[in-house]
């Protein structure tokens, strides 16, 4: 079997993407425990436009997906 060079470049091409990514998401998982800490107990109230931008992109990371990273907001709350 005959490796391809072009192959090899693309796929550590989406592997430095990929962690790119994973480092990203752990930053604002960290950033989101830090501000829940800060708020403490409080209730978030949202208006509108901010509900509607949180539940399109909630929408498109899916109801499991959020059950794991949401931090200040439920998956209910936002798919609602």
């Amino acid at each position: 079997m005959i490796i391809k060079p072009q192959l090899v470049l693309l796929t550590m091409l989406a592997g430095w993407v990929n962690r790119q990514q994973q480092d990203v998401i752990e930053y604002l998982k960290t950033e989101n425990k830090v501000l829940r800490e800060t708020i403490g107990k409080k209730r978030i109230i949202l208006n509108d436009a901010q509900r509607r931008r949180l539940a399109v992109a909630a929408k498109k990371v899916g109801r499991k997906a959020l059950a794991e990273v949401c931090g200040l907001f439920t998956p209910n709350t936002l798919l609602g």
